[in-house]
């Protein structure tokens, strides 16, 4: 019997699998209590792009409160992930949201990257 986090490991490890057959850039989301992590890796997995997270100084001024864990907050991020990947001359991504559910702060992050210009 699988606890809840092997089953999100199972279900990122699928999606990780079909991501590499398609050999585009990947955005990993990675959602904790507190923090909400971006990250853009290369086509072949071998080194990241462009990062962002609720964890940098800059973004936890602008953050109410300094909490990185609600939707705003996530917004927030997938705006700065999309303008540091178009200065890193990526465009087009595969979107690995690590088994999480594609809701809420996952969600937020997802929808404010596209309007930044990414295309998934």
């Amino acid at each position: 019997m699988l606890d809840k986090k092997a089953q999100r490991h199972r279900r990122a490890q699928q999606t990780r699998r079909r991501i590499a057959t398609q050999g585009a850039a990947r955005l990993t989301v990675i959602r904790t209590n507190q923090h909400i992590y971006a990250t853009i890796h290369a086509a072949d997995g071998s080194r990241v792009l462009a990062s962002a997270s609720t964890n940098e100084a800059a973004v936890r001024a602008e953050v109410a409160d300094g909490k990185g864990s609600n939707t705003a907050a996530a917004a927030l991020i997938g705006k700065r992930i999309a303008e540091k990947a178009r200065a890193a001359g990526v465009e087009r991504v595969a979107f690995d949201r690590s088994g999480f559910a594609y809701h809420g702060r996952v969600k937020a992050l997802a929808e404010a990257a596209r309007e930044g210009g990414l295309q998934f």
